[in-house]
């Protein structure tokens, strides 16, 4: 189902509504934090073959820190928690796994699967962080948590060479 734009709370043009719906792949039907970890694979591609591992971990960072401002303002806008089109969390959070891995297709894909796995398992500490903290570090907060999870187990595979 795809999202009125009305929904967002801004237009669309609005530098926080493009950066939290990751320039729109949020509001693609069905499934929206799919669509912005997949959305999320060819930047990290990118990042990682200029700046390697490191650098993709510091542009999660850096997208994390903008994200909690993007997130928080569509929410307030659009007078919703947690919008499922916001996914610019599901970025940041794909990005911190994919850090954690070697620069191939199969580790990416590998990654991409279990960080969308954990992502909806939520294992504590994300589901404490889902119900208990609110506004833009609520929202960003819970899928970093689901990262770290997904990160831990892609190196583990990675060094068992399985990845």
């Amino acid at each position: 189902m795809m999202v009125p734009l009305t929904r967002l709370g801004l237009p669309l043009r609005h530098p926080a509504a493009l950066l939290a719906t990751w320039f729109g792949a949020g509001l693609l039907p069905w499934a929206p934090g799919s669509w912005g970890s997949l959305a999320a694979l060819p930047f990290a591609w990118a990042i990682e073959w200029r700046f390697g591992q490191a650098g993709l971990a510091i542009a999660a960072i850096l997208v994390f820190a903008a994200g909690c401002w993007a997130a928080d303002t569509v929410a307030r806008a659009g007078a919703v928690r947690d919008p499922g089109f916001v996914v610019i969390d599901e970025v940041a959070a794909q990005w911190l796994v994919l850090a954690a891995a070697p620069h191939s297709l199969s580790a990416y894909a590998i990654g991409f699967l279990l960080f969308r796995i954990a992502d909806v398992i939520k294992p504590w500490p994300a589901r404490w962080a889902d119900r208990a903290l609110h506004g833009g570090l609520g929202i960003m907060l819970d899928d970093v948590f689901a990262a770290l999870y997904a990160g831990a187990a892609l190196f583990l595979l990675w060094s068992l060479g399985i990845a």
